[in-house]
């Protein structure tokens, strides 16, 4: 019966009651217990031999009790319309021949199909069974599966071309493997729309698992009476002789393919691809070879479930891999953010994808494929209106956000996985727009044949239809994209969750220490406080000048601020040798000899030798060897078997010595101080030749030497020729404490500066600077608030040079751009000024003038 059809009929068509078959082979419906056929096929009478029309009679009255008892046995082993009763070469009465039959009921029907049987001896079902399942069960991957099924398929059932293709969850699909006669042009690769492919026909592939098309150009035969002359329509899903749509014959014909033969893929009740075979003269398969690919083709949806399981399982495992890896390593960082920005190269791999992003606190980071910088924040502005707290993915970003369309080419797909409980701070992974990798590979100068619904059944036309519908889309996110992004949210959540509670711990701590801090630093400078306030009382003497009083008092603070410094930089300790050659540095190196064990001192003994040697060295300048050329100073240390520190002084050469008059502080600091604030022993000896001292510091003081790191030990004090780099220059001091920054200020016009600027913060040495150019500054890098850093920046542009002063113990606090300019350690003097501006001149005069310009 002629029946009018165009491409908007093929998601309508009813397929499944065509009410016709293909006219290779024969059809009988009887009612559903077979007591008597209802309907045939027109060509049944002549194919079966009968002699009258089949309709309304028995099967025994049609065939004989025997023949009839064995389609009875048949139809009777068929429980699932899925798996027919199989009758294999029955021959009929009347010289008919012989037929492989199919018996099955489904609804109100029985339906028996006739097929000629093979007349020559062919391969058995088990046999051909057995050689499919046995080379495709080693395939262990998607890819090698595309790769050989195709082949081996080819060489068992003999067509011109076999092809692999996937679906979809659009319902488009792709050919993923392909083996064909060398003449024939290449679809692998191809993707076509899912209109080629409808949905109904689509439902009819998970239900028979195989569909075979023996001639697109035989004229199909009608089921007697037609539909509108009896009951119902015949449900022809399950029968292998079903008619075709017309729409797919001319599908075909366009082709140039005569025949074809689809084997369904099912995986988890879903229709996962199809072996699609063709080729280009009729062909006729068997019913055991029919069987054979039937039961093959059901191994290869276990096999392909079980090799989707597996892969599924593949990508947990990696993913938790990676997750417990970067917790692992998220555990010990201070800065998560950026952790994660840092290591989103690492994130990519958690997900198939072009690019990945990172927003976070509203920073954004990318690597890959991705929207550019100015399109994120209306893109992070989006996920959170969307409301969603879970994954949020799209294979098409554009159709649900229109400013994503300026971009589509780059990040058409989006799989966004919040990180915080309230949308906010999200990583998102981009794929490309689809359309843009995929280019048509066949034979560009193949034509092919038109028919009455036009060109668009060919398969360069639908490639060009699928094209067009997937323009501004990227490939789908799959169950297990999701599944790992969803691991992703939930790992990154308990790491941030992790990463609160140990920042909340460690605040904790924190404070607990910082009061500890507190209190030692209270002690600390209380106890210094009284020891200056106790060098200030002792040292004054009502014989000696002021003068001669303010150069020793400075000179015995300045060596416990050095000893201090020293100790801090050390962290907690120096050694015995760097402290005594930092105290003599300034002197003439000829005239001193240092020689003995060198041991590292805790902060205590550090502090107590130091002014030790400091009273020592004053007096042999003053007093004894180091006062003449032609004395010689020797200093040795010795450890005791008890591990006692002995360090011995002896002067030789000088003028005469004679015991000091009167016991003054110096005397009493020599004699008293180790005893006293150590516990060890102090004997000092004024022989005519010269002085010799030992002292002895108990081994709980003494520990190994501390090696030097970035900071090596400065002297106390070193001379410089360079005070005339100040003479008459104007020089600014950035200075938050007045007392400091007035003595900074005698100091430098004690040394000859012409003018001092002093300021306490960054504004005002701003403020100066855009009115006022100096030639020299101090900055004090800690200001309170802040630091003066940004006057340094200031004073570079102006190539005005500076230096800086802090109380610190290191130079970390300095940036890279800055790590050149001198440092003075507070407190710090005339000389410590001389020679901080004499190493900034010796730097300017280091560096290469500019080449000349023309």
């Amino acid at each position: 019966m002629a029946q009018h059809v165009d491409l908007t009929s093929c998601d309508v068509e009813p397929i499944h009651l065509p009410g016709r078959i293909q006219p290779h082979g024969c059809l009988l419906v009887c009612e559903h217990d077979a007591s008597r056929v209802i309907r045939c096929s027109v060509n049944a009478r002549q194919m079966l031999g009968l002699v009258e029309s089949p309709i309304g009679k028995t099967l025994t009255e049609l065939f004989g009790i025997g023949t009839a008892h064995n389609l009875l046995n048949a139809l009777s082993r068929s429980n699932d319309p899925r798996r027919p009763g199989l009758l294999f070469s029955l021959e009929m009465a009347r010289g008919a021949g012989r037929y492989d039959v199919a018996a099955h009921r489904h609804g109100e029907h029985a339906l028996f199909e006739f097929l000629p049987a093979a007349t020559v001896a062919s391969t058995s079902v088990l046999d051909l069974t057995r050689m499919l399942i046995a080379r495709t069960g080693k395939l262990a991957s998607i890819s090698e599966i595309s790769d050989r099924l195709p082949r081996l398929i080819q060489a068992v059932l003999g067509y011109d071309r076999v092809m692999l293709y996937e679906f979809a969850p659009d319902g488009s699909g792709k050919v993923i493997g392909e083996a064909k006669k060398p003449d024939l042009e290449s679809f692998l690769g191809q993707h076509f729309p899912a209109s080629d492919v409808p949905r109904q026909a689509r439902e009819l592939y998970v239900k028979n698992a195989i569909r075979v098309i023996v001639d697109v150009n035989e004229f199909q035969s009608d089921l007697i009476p037609h539909a509108e002359e009896s009951s119902a329509p015949v449900d022809l899903s399950f029968a292998q002789l079903r008619s075709v749509s017309p729409i797919h014959l001319e599908y075909l014909r366009n082709m140039g393919v005569s025949a074809s033969m689809s084997l369904s893929i099912v995986v988890g009740d879903e229709l996962w691809g199809l072996v699609a075979c063709h080729h280009y003269r009729p062909r006729t398969i068997t019913m055991e070879q029919w069987l054979a690919a039937e039961m093959f083709v059901e191994f290869l949806s276990i096999l392909l479930t079980a090799t989707h399981h597996q892969q599924r399982f593949d990508t947990a495992v990696r993913t938790r891999r990676l997750l417990d890896g970067l917790m692992a390593e998220m555990t010990f960082q201070e800065s998560l953010d950026a952790f994660l920005r840092k290591r989103l190269p690492m994130l990519k791999d958690l997900i198939p994808s072009d690019g990945i992003g990172l927003w976070l606190d509203g920073i954004w980071v990318s690597h890959g494929s991705a929207p550019p910088p100015s399109a994120v924040p209306a893109l992070a502005r989006f996920l959170r209106e969307s409301g969603e707290s879970s994954i949020y993915a799209t294979d098409s970003l554009a159709g649900r956000f229109d400013e994503a369309r300026t971009y589509k080419e780059s990040a058409a797909g989006l799989l966004a996985v919040p990180l915080s409980q309230i949308p906010g701070d999200y990583l998102m992974f981009f794929r490309r727009e689809l359309v843009r990798a995929v280019e048509w590979a066949g034979d560009p100068t193949k034509s092919y044949a038109t028919g009455p619904l036009g060109d668009r059944l060919t398969p360069r036309k639908s490639f060009a239809i699928w094209r067009e519908m997937v323009e501004g889309r990227s490939l789908h996110w799959s169950e297990d994209d999701r599944n790992a992004g969803e691991a992703a949210r939930t790992g990154l959540r308990d790491v941030l969750m992790r990463q609160n509670e140990l920042l909340a711990a460690e605040r904790q701590s924190s404070e607990i220490r910082q009061k500890i801090l507190n209190d030692e630093l209270n002690h600390r400078v209380k106890n210094i406080l009284a020891l200056i306030k106790a060098l200030v009382s002792q040292s004054r003497d009502k014989d000696v000048s002021l003068e001669s009083f303010v150069d020793t008092l400075r000179g015995r603070i300045m060596a416990l601020s050095f000893a201090h410094d020293q100790t801090l930089r050390a962290n907690g300790g120096n050694t015995l040798h760097r402290l005594v050659m930092a105290e003599l540095s300034p002197y003439p190196q000829d005239q001193i000899d240092i020689d003995g064990d060198d041991v590292g001192l805790g902060p205590r003994a550090f502090s107590v030798v130091a002014l030790v040697l400091h009273e020592l060295a004053t007096n042999a300048v003053k007093y004894g060897a180091l006062q003449s050329s032609s004395g010689k100073l020797t200093i040795r240390s010795r450890l005791s078997n008890d591990g006692d520190l002995a360090i011995e002084w002896s002067e030789r050469g000088g003028p005469p010595v004679a015991p000091p008059s009167a016991g003054g502080f110096g005397s009493v600091l020599l004699n008293r101080s180790v005893p006293f604030d150590l516990g060890g022993t102090s004997e000092v000896n004024y022989e005519p030749q010269g002085v010799t001292a030992r002292f002895v510091i108990p081994r709980k003081f003494v520990s190994a030497p501390v090696e030097p790191g970035e900071d090596v030990v400065e002297t106390a004090r070193i001379s410089s020729p360079a005070g005339s780099a100040i003479d008459g220059q104007t020089v600014l001091v950035v200075e938050d404490q007045l007392v400091i920054s007035l003595d900074v200020e005698d100091m430098l016009k004690s040394m000859g500066a012409g003018s001092v600027l002093s300021v306490a913060s960054s504004e005002e040495a701003l403020g100066l600077l855009a009115r006022q150019r100096p030639s020299l500054a101090i900055l004090d890098i800690n200001l309170g608030s802040g630091t003066s850093f940004v006057v340094a920046d200031e004073l570079t542009r102006l190539s005005i040079g500076f230096v800086f002063a802090t109380g610190y113990g290191g130079s970390a606090i300095v940036p890279p751009r800055l790590s050149h300019v001198p440092i003075l350690r507070k407190p710090y003097s005339s000389d410590d000024i001389r020679e901080a501006f004499g190493r900034l001149a010796d730097l300017a005069s280091q560096q290469e003038p500019p080449p000349a310009t023309c």
